[in-house]
């Protein structure tokens, strides 16, 4: 399929390795020129130089906190206009609702719920006036089906869903989407962090707590980013541009829903 992208510019945010690298592959698959981000430069360089080689296309390789206004400005300036932005950032820690303070929750809005939002007005007017863009955040399956230990994660991002539900649909006329990715475990850096919280809460291994996790999942599995980034792909495509305000689960099938 042809999913009409060649020559577009995306910023990925927090695309050195895990779901947004898979995103950035997949966009790059289709020949969208990228402005890759993350915190860390060695990893990002390495990413960004692997992407250029297999898939022929421009990378840019800005490395920064995008939590933070400067960051923001160094990566917008550096994006110019773009044609896709997809959003991400790591999610918060994992413990129960006594652990957490209001600086606590004060960092997981910033990072997952206000930077998003501060990218999305940096870059939509320009979206608008063009006639055509596409937003992907990806969020998490716990704005569907909150996740106890995750309390920190299920409020901030919960926030983004309906910031992201009026917003899209005032955009929309013009050309724009947006739209959210909610995966749910995946063989990432993340899954191996919070597997190594329930092994060492239980006084089990890692491997036992991964196969705990399997069965709680109909396919048996944890995604792959491959999986994730081609579902991001096609909602970033022309053929997507009928999908407004959505939540789209990549779980498995872990959350039972009828909607």
């Amino acid at each position: 399929m042809d999913m009409g992208l060649s020559g577009k510019r995306a910023l990925v945010c927090a695309s050195s390795k895990g779901l947004g690298l898979g995103c950035a592959r997949a966009l790059a698959a289709e020949g969208v020129d990228l402005i890759m981000n993350a915190r860390g430069q060695d990893a990002l360089d390495a990413s960004a130089e692997t992407i250029r080689a297999e898939f022929g296309v421009e990378v840019t390789a800005i490395a920064c906190d995008v939590t933070t206004t400067e960051g923001q400005a160094k990566l917008l300036k550096a994006a110019g206009d773009i044609d896709i932005l997809v959003t991400n950032a790591g999610g918060p820690p994992p413990g129960v609702w006594s652990d957490w303070d209001r600086d606590d929750f004060i960092k997981a809005l910033d990072a997952n719920m206000l930077t998003p939002i501060a990218l999305m007005k940096a870059v939509l007017p320009r979206m608008m006036e063009r006639g055509w863009g596409r937003v992907v955040n990806i969020t998490s399956q716990s704005v569907r089906s909150p996740i106890p230990a995750l309390g920190l994660s299920n409020a901030a991002r919960t926030g983004l869903t309906g910031y992201v539900a009026g917003t899209a649909r005032q955009v929309a006329q013009h050309g724009v989407t947006i739209n959210n990715l909610l995966p749910g475990i995946h063989a990432t850096d993340r899954a191996v962090q919070l597997d190594g919280g329930v092994a060492k809460a239980q006084g089990i291994t890692m491997q036992e707590a991964r196969e705990a996790r399997y069965a709680t999942i109909p396919v048996r599995r944890y995604g792959t980013a491959e999986e994730f980034g081609a579902a991001c792909a096609f909602l970033c495509s022309e053929k997507a541009g009928f999908i407004v305000g959505q939540n789209l689960l990549l779980d498995g099938g872990a959350v039972s829903l009828t909607m």
